[in-house]
C-alpha cells in the first residue's frame, strides 16, 4: 500500500507540473497514436483532415517523403490544389505540372504542382499532384494529449486506388516522416515554430494500447513509468547518404532517409567477423545502415547475414538452445524450452565501443508457435543498396528521437527492461484551441 500511495503521489505531482506548463504556453509538441496491424505487421496512425473532420488511417513510412491517400471518398470543401510554379510548390520541391480531364475534385485538378507518390510494398510509383487541406492534431505535454490545433494548409497528395495494394486493409495511404519539407514532422514544426525533431515508440501489439509519434520534442512519458525518458536517451549521429535512395530523384540529391554509423556487431559481447567496409556508405551511396518502418525485420547484406547467423547459432548452442528446421520466412529457428539458457543479446556498436544499441530476445527473436522461435533477422541479398536495414521488429518498444536540429538519433534502452512498453493508453484532456 505504501509503494502504491507513493506512486500516485509522484504521478499527481508530475501531472500537475506538466499540466500547468501546458496551460501557460502555446503547444510545444504534438502527438499521434500508432497502431500495429497484426496481419501485415504494418504500423499506422490516424490523421484528421478537412473542415468536415474526416479521419484517415495511413501507414507510417519513416523514409517516406510525403503524405498521400486515396481521395475517392474524400469530399472536402476546404481542399485546395497547389498551383504549379507557385512558391508553395517550390517549397514542397514539387516537380512539373499535372492536370485532369474529369470533373474537378480533390485529386483531379488542373495546373497542379506535381509530385511522385510511392508504395514501397509493391514498388509502385505514380505521378500525382499536391493539394492542401486543414489537418487537426492534438498537442501533448508528454503524458496527456491536450488541445486540438489546426494546420490550415497541410500539404499532401491524393492517390490512385491501385497504390493501396498490400497496405493494411483499414488504411487509405501512407504518411512520410523523412527529411523533406513535405513530411509530417517538418510541416508541423514549421507551422508552429517547434524544434525540428520527432520521436517514435513502435508497439509490438495494439491489443493492450497504442504507440506514439511525438513531434516537436519531449518530455516523453511512457505509462506507468512517470520519468521523462528524453533525459535517458543515448545519442548517435544521424548520417547523410550523399546519394538519394528515393524511387525518383534528381542527380546530386542526397538521401532523405535516416542513416546511422554502425562500426561492428556483437553477439553476447563477441564481435561478428565480416567485411566491415560494408558498414560504410561509399561515394555511390551504397552500404551503411538505415532505419526503416517498411522492413518488417532487420535485413543484412548476404555476407553479413551468413556470418551473423553462424555466430548466433554457435553462441546459442553453448547455452543449450537447440536449432530446429527453419520456418518461413526465417532462416534460423530454435526449440525454446524451459531448459534453454538465456537468448544471446545483440549489440550494434556505434561511434565508440561504449555506445551500443542492445537488442534482447523480444527484438532479436519471434515466436512462431508454442515451441519454436526464429531469429527475426533476414538475409537482404547479395547486392542490396543498404548493407543493414534496421526493421520495425527491432525498433519496437524503444523510444527513438530523430533530432534534425543536432543531427542525432536518440535511443532508449528497451522499455521492457523498465517495466513499460510502447503499448499504452493516454488520457485525453481535449478542448478546442
Amino acid at each position: 500500500m505504501a509503494s502504491s500511495s507513493l506512486y500516485l503521489l509522484l504521478l499527481s505531482l508530475f501531472t500537475f507540473s506538466l499540466s500547468n506548463a501546458a496551460a501557460q504556453s502555446p503547444p510545444t509538441a504534438f502527438h499521434l497514436p500508432i497502431r500495429k496491424d497484426p496481419r501485415t505487421r504494418q504500423y499506422y496512425t490516424t490523421i484528421t483532415m478537412s473542415i468536415n473532420i474526416t479521419d484517415v488511417n495511413v501507414v507510417i513510412d519513416l523514409g517516406g517523403q510525403i503524405t498521400w491517400f486515396n481521395c475517392d471518398q474524400y469530399n472536402s470543401p476546404s481542399y485546395r490544389p497547389v498551383p504549379c510554379g507557385s512558391n508553395r510548390c517550390s517549397t514542397l520541391e514539387g516537380s512539373g505540372c499535372v492536370g485532369c480531364n474529369r470533373p474537378q475534385r480533390p485529386g483531379c485538378t488542373n495546373n497542379t504542382c506535381g509530385t511522385s507518390v510511392y508504395n514501397p510494398y509493391r514498388n509502385l510509383l505514380y505521378a500525382e499532384g499536391f493539394g492542401t487541406d486543414r489537418m487537426s492534431t492534438l498537442s501533448t505535454n508528454g503524458l496527456f494529449v491536450l488541445k486540438a490545433y489546426d494546420t490550415k494548409s497541410y500539404a499532401f497528395s491524393c492517390a490512385h486506388a491501385a497504390l493501396l495494394r498490400n497496405l493494411a486493409r483499414q488504411t487509405l495511404g501512407m504518411i512520410g516522416l523523412a527529411r523533406t519539407k513535405s513530411s509530417l514532422p517538418q510541416q508541423l514544426s514549421l507551422a508552429f515554430k517547434l524544434p525540428n525533431k520527432f520521436a517514435l515508440c513502435l508497439p509490438s501489439s495494439s491489443d493492450n494500447g497504442l504507440g506514439d509519434i511525438f513531434i516537436g520534442g519531449g518530455p516523453y512519458v511512457m505509462p506507468p513509468v512517470i520519468r521523462d525518458l528524453s533525459k535517458l536517451l543515448t545519442t548517435t549521429p544521424l548520417l547523410i547518404n550523399p546519394v538519394s535512395t528515393a524511387p525518383a530523384y534528381t542527380q546530386g540529391e542526397p538521401s532523405d532517409e535516416y542513416f546511422i554509423g554502425v562500426k561492428s556487431i556483437r553477439i553476447d559481447g563477441k564481435v561478428v567477423s565480416f567485411n566491415n567496409s560494408l558498414l560504410s556508405i561509399d561515394k555511390n551511396g551504397n552500404g551503411g545502415t538505415k532505419l526503416s518502418t517498411i522492413a518488417r525485420y532487420t535485413l543484412l547484406h548476404d555476407s553479413i547475414y551468413r556470418a551473423f547467423a553462424a555466430a548466433f547459432v554457435k553462441v546459442a548452442a553453448a547455452k543449450n538452445i537447440k536449432r530446429v528446421a527453419p520456418v518461413r520466412p526465417f532462416g534460423v529457428c530454435f526449440s525454446m524450452t524451459r531448459a534453454n539458457g538465456s537468448v544471446p543479446f545483440v549489440d550494434l556498436v556505434l561511434q565508440s565501443e561504449r555506445v551500443k544499441w542492445r537488442f534482447y530476445e523480444a527484438n532479436s527473436m519471434l515466436k512462431v508457435n508454442n515451441t519454436v522461435s526464429c531469429l527475426a533477422i533476414q538475409n537482404g541479398g547479395l547486392n542490396p543498396r543498404t548493407a543493414v536495414v534496421i526493421g520495425g521488429h527491432q525498433m519496437e518498444n524503444y523510444l527513438l528521437e530523430f533530432d534534425l536540429v543536432s543531427s542525432n538519433l536518440g535511443f532508449s534502452s528497451s522499455l521492457l527492461q523498465m517495466n513499460t512498453s510502447c503499448s499504452h493508453y493516454r488520457n485525453i484532456r481535449f478542448s478546442s484551441p
